[in-house]
């Protein structure tokens, strides 16, 4: 079955539409990656500073594929606004991030009329 990753990303209230902003802007950048299968962003609605970037894929192989290729070449600025030249980038928009990995072992979705 399918893995999951979630990144707990800390994003100070001033920083939240930063945060989606820019992930608004990379939008495409994740679906045609090999053993891909779904992505979320979800905003916090009360109690926590902590978005969460939910994440499927086919296997533990293909997340680290794109960890290793498409991902790092947009977090040094190589794909996705990085700009000519490389540039300044800009600051982060969370202050901390932690990633959850988890194998999927149930899943249904709604039944069908």
């Amino acid at each position: 079955m399918s893995i999951v990753k979630i990144n707990a990303l800390t994003v100070p209230a001033e920083q939240r539409e930063v945060l989606e902003q820019r992930f608004a802007s990379r939008a495409g950048a994740v679906e045609g990656s090999d053993g891909f299968e779904w992505f979320e962003l979800l905003r916090p609605v009360e109690g926590t500073d902590q978005y969460l970037v939910y994440t499927r894929w086919r296997s533990e192989e293909d997340f680290q594929a794109w960890m290793e290729g498409p991902m790092k070449a947009a977090h040094q600025g190589g794909a996705a606004g990085g700009g000519a030249g490389g540039g300044d980038r800009p600051k982060p928009a969370a202050t901390g991030s932690t990633v959850w990995s988890f194998e999927v072992v149930q899943q249904t979705g709604p039944k069908q009329a």
